[in-house]
């Protein structure tokens, strides 16, 4: 287990680099041209990302994040 000490501005900034990775894999996903295998490692990433997103950030943010399983 690893630590970290962040001030609020680095929090903060931390929040908005995650939430902007997560917008554009989620607006790739709709993305039809995109092969299965791609959008599986994307979900793979998504879902590590989205883990780093819901321990720096309240339950309310993470709400609209959420993904349903789509793909199987």
């Amino acid at each position: 287990m690893l630590g970290l000490i962040l001030t609020e501005k680095e929090m903060k900034e931390i929040e908005y680099l995650l939430k902007r990775e997560m917008d554009e894999i989620l607006f790739d996903f709709e993305d039809e041209r995109i092969d299965y295998v791609v959008k599986r490692s994307m979900e793979e990433r998504y879902a590590i990302l989205f883990q780093l997103f819901s321990r720096i950030t309240a339950p309310v943010n993470r709400v609209q994040y959420i993904r349903k399983r789509v793909h199987k």
